[in-house]
């Protein structure tokens, strides 16, 4: 209701199953063509290695996940494949559309894990714990603190003559300086068809204007011109910029800033409220005891993947550290 409001909404996520039971349960709310399901390639790449338990395979599984081509992909699974065919069908299991660029259609937007929203932690920090009244004001407030700065980082960047985001930006220099090494040998100039040859390489890639495609993969799924629509425009005079797509314009990204938060106001002024009281129960308050913890929120991929059990240097037996060996001699040898 709040957040499908049109076609083509992309959804990135783990594949934890009460995700799976909400999408499936939407009655096509969250489903194509309305939204798209996609995985993020860091779950999947934990997922493998939890079932295999082969980590020198798990970065073959993340390079097919960001195929941009399905030659590309091709490769990439027959290699999997051929170091074990149970593998490559758990990969199958997962469905191409949800982790694999070059079949998604577009709609990640060349955006593979979900940093791009994780981020948002730590605007939210310290405010998980809250009673429900606090945590709601400061989750306000703090995202109103976020709308507010971003928004004038916005309005000065466009004020200092910068045309597109800073992520687009980025991409658009890097190209630049990269095209100096393509060579455009043939194009069709009706149909905006252009062949290309890298000096550095020497591979061959066909790049079509009008279908907005190149054989490299980057073009369609960023929708911003890669080193080689950048060289076939400078050899034909062509404005590159009709090629970056809107959504990158800095107008478009002030649009995001542009919600404004209303002020909450005295408690006392709220209109009176008539629903059940929901009193805390102090018995069940978690007392703090020990070292400090850790206030970031971590997830099975912050720790050490395959760990190995603990080793002792002086016996060499596992389970135990030096300081606990039963072979050393003292008060905390002798306690263990």
């Amino acid at each position: 209701m709040y957040v499908v409001r049109k076609d083509g909404v992309g959804m990135i996520s783990d594949r934890h199953e009460s995700i799976r039971a909400a999408v499936n349960r939407s009655g096509g709310d969250w489903q194509p063509p309305r939204a798209w399901w996609m995985f993020c390639i860091r779950h999947i790449g934990s997922n493998f290695l939890r079932a295999f338990k082969v980590p020198h395979l798990q970065k073959l599984v993340i390079n097919i996940g960001y195929s941009r081509t399905v030659e590309e992909y091709n490769i990439n699974y027959k290699r999997l494949e051929e170091r074990g065919e149970a593998y490559a069908r758990w990969c199958d299991a997962i469905g191409l559309r949800h982790w694999v660029l070059a079949f998604d259609e577009g709609h990640r937007w060349g955006h593979m894990t979900t940093n791009l929203v994780e981020c948002i932690n730590s605007v939210l920090k310290g405010a998980r714990n809250l009673p429900v009244l606090a945590l709601v004001r400061a989750t306000y407030y703090r995202l109103n603190e976020l709308f507010t700065r971003k928004s004038a980082e916005t309005h000065e960047r466009k004020r200092a003559g910068y045309t597109y985001s800073a992520f687009a930006q980025q991409r658009i220099e890097a190209s630049m300086q990269q095209a100096g090494n393509i060579v455009v040998h043939r194009f069709d100039r009706r149909n905006e068809v252009f062949e290309v040859r890298e000096m550095t390489t020497g591979k061959v890639l066909v790049v079509d204007l009008a279908r907005r495609t190149c054989d490299c993969g980057h073009f369609q799924v960023e929708r911003i011109p890669c080193r080689h629509v950048i060289a076939c425009c400078a050899n034909k005079r062509l404005d590159w910029q009709l090629y970056v797509h809107d959504v990158y314009k800095m107008t478009e990204v002030r649009k995001v800033y542009r919600f404004e938060f209303t002020p909450l106001g005295d408690p006392d002024t709220w209109p009176a409220y008539e629903g059940p009281t929901l009193v805390a129960n102090p018995a069940q308050r978690q007392t703090s005891k020990g070292r400090p913890k850790l206030t970031g929120y971590l997830n099975e991929m912050d720790s050490r993947d395959m760990r190995g059990p603990r080793i002792c240097r002086l016996c060499g037996a596992q389970g135990h550290s030096q300081s606990r060996c039963p072979q050393r001699a003292g008060p905390s040898a002798a306690g263990s």
